[in-house]
């Protein structure tokens, strides 16, 4: 199991992500240049906000959950798992838990928020030639025909080849890729990861998280190997570390963390962490 230090961290690590984008200036300019509109004040801010509608249903908690002057809800994700499927489908989770938590008991539907579900992947998605995917609800026999219910998922992709894209979208995801910060939002970002790497209440927050995985990988091996023991035999004892590892993802599960880290400090791949979810209704 290895989980990256503090200070390995960057802009791609949901951590620091998030961090930068408690900076309102930040965080408003970002989505600006994403959506290539112009937005004149967030109203409210929350990093990693988790939604619960009721007792019953899954939570969701979103990295950075935002709201303009406009009433136009956006959430922006960093996205590092490369497992298209399940990022499809939990834009549309989503967006039916925003559109519920939004819609309070008597309202309108009229009342509803716009809404824009913003995933900026690390990796090639869809044909993996585009850098922007914007999807909105149309008419399939008559495709100039919108839905216009407000709801926009768009997928953005630091891989992408074509020029489909503005330049000041461009230089912000080969930023996110690892490239030199080339303009002033980029440096003020770049400003902002360096300054939250060296805020010592966050670094003792990110230990206490990595304490936290840690002690899950430990205490559901050791149960496990436990089992295994009790078995008496070799496979019983890697059987039984099997189990407590799944027992380590498990928990996690139900903590709402990553499938990428879940299968960080596992040692699972993504694709087995989404089976044991599934097996045990966490997804």
């Amino acid at each position: 199991m290895r989980i990256k230090s503090f200070d390995e961290l960057t802009i791609q690590d949901n951590f620091i992500f998030q961090k930068v984008m408690l900076k309102k200036p930040i965080c408003k300019a970002v989505l600006e240049r994403l959506l290539d509109i112009s937005i004149k004040d967030i109203v409210y801010i929350q990093e990693e906000k988790t939604l619960d509608v009721s007792l019953e249903t899954k939570s969701v908690r979103l990295d950075v959950y935002v709201n303009d002057d406009r009433g136009t809800v956006f959430n922006i994700e960093m996205q590092t798992s490369k497992d298209m499927e399940e990022l499809v489908k939990r834009t549309r989770f989503y967006q039916s838990i925003l559109d519920m938590y939004h819609l309070q008991k008597g309202q309108k539907y009229m009342s509803l928020n716009d809404s824009y579900i913003i995933f900026i992947c690390t990796f090639s998605v869809f044909s993996g030639d585009r850098h922007k995917y914007t999807f909105r609800n149309i008419c399939m026999e008559e495709h100039d025909i919108l839905l216009n219910d407000g709801a926009t998922k768009l997928f953005l992709s630091t891989k992408g080849k074509m020029d489909d894209i503005s330049k000041p979208l461009q230089r912000f995801l080969d930023y996110v890729d690892g490239q030199t910060a080339s303009d002033e939002l980029l440096r003020d970002i770049e400003n902002a990861v360096d300054e939250a790497k060296h805020c010592e209440a966050w670094r003792e927050e990110y230990s206490m998280l990595s304490m936290d995985h840690y002690t899950y990988w430990k205490e559901g091996v050791a149960e496990g190997r436990a089992e295994g023991r009790a078995e008496g035999l070799a496979e019983g004892l890697a059987k039984g570390e099997s189990r407590g590892k799944s027992q380590v993802a498990i928990q996690m599960l139900r903590k709402k963390l990553s499938l990428e880290m879940i299968a960080e400090v596992t040692n699972f791949t993504v694709e087995e962490v989404k089976a044991i979810a599934k097996e045990h209704a966490l997804m």
